[in-house]
């Protein structure tokens, strides 16, 4: 019989870079933040999906993790977006905890949820301009043109979403990344639906992003073209 890891084990799988500098000489470069997770613990009715979780993710560095189904992976994402409470622990962003200033955290964050949510009566543009809206971001039409193409998703631009293949519905929610500013993506199975080009497609705008200093938190069941930071096994 299959036995689960053991809740909350965390390996690293890859060392990390260092202490950011601060340099008080160099004033246009921005602080560096870190996402910390300590002694989190969280519970589906009265069973305890994990506890102990504890981590630490500067810029460049993103956590992997894996488990079973219904082990948490997914409730732990969203403990970590601010959209789920924790029994015990913390979540802090810049050295703040992230309930404390929550407006300020929600704008650093771009969060896909493992569901595809779209609106089937809305075209493949009209859904990113919405979700973006709700974002608070404003995208001239250009733009927005463009992030379709890097998607390979300009010839269906104007089809409904329930005209859409599971494969272009999840790059569809991925052109959010290219068009939403943000220092923290949390991805939840971004990869599965994806065919092997589109794998390659996400790695790459998964490394961009760690290349620019940005910080990545995803659930993949699937080999990831990044090599991980860390993983956290649930």
């Amino acid at each position: 019989m299959h036995r689960s890891p053991p809740p909350g084990r965390l390996s690293q799988i890859k060392g990390l870079s260092g202490t950011p500098m601060n340099d008080a000489s160099v004033p246009r470069t921005p602080v560096p933040c870190v996402l910390t997770a300590t002694d989190l613990a969280c519970s589906r009715g009265e069973r305890r999906l994990f506890e102990g979780i504890d981590f630490a993710l500067r810029g460049g560095e993103w956590l992997h993790v894996r488990g079973a189904n219904g082990s948490g992976k997914t409730t732990l994402l969203r403990t970590l977006v601010g959209l789920a409470p924790a029994d015990t622990g913390s979540v802090s962003w810049c050295g703040t905890d992230i309930r404390a200033e929550p407006e300020t955290y929600r704008e650093a964050v771009v969060y896909l949820g493992h569901p595809a949510a779209l609106k089937d009566d809305l075209s493949a543009a009209e859904n990113l301009r919405v979700a973006l809206e709700v974002d608070g971001v404003a995208v001239a039409a250009e733009a927005l043109d463009a992030a379709l193409r890097r998607l390979h998703l300009e010839g269906e631009h104007d089809l409904r979403a329930r005209q859409l293949s599971a494969g272009q519905r999840r790059r569809l929610l991925l052109a959010r990344l290219v068009l939403r500013p943000a220092r923290l993506w949390v991805l939840d199975e971004p990869f599965a639906p994806l065919d092997a080009a589109s794998v390659e497609l996400l790695g790459g705008l998964l490394r961009a992003h760690l290349d620019g200093g940005g910080i990545g938190v995803v659930t993949s069941h699937q080999a990831v073209p990044v090599a991980a930071s860390r993983e956290l096994v649930l």
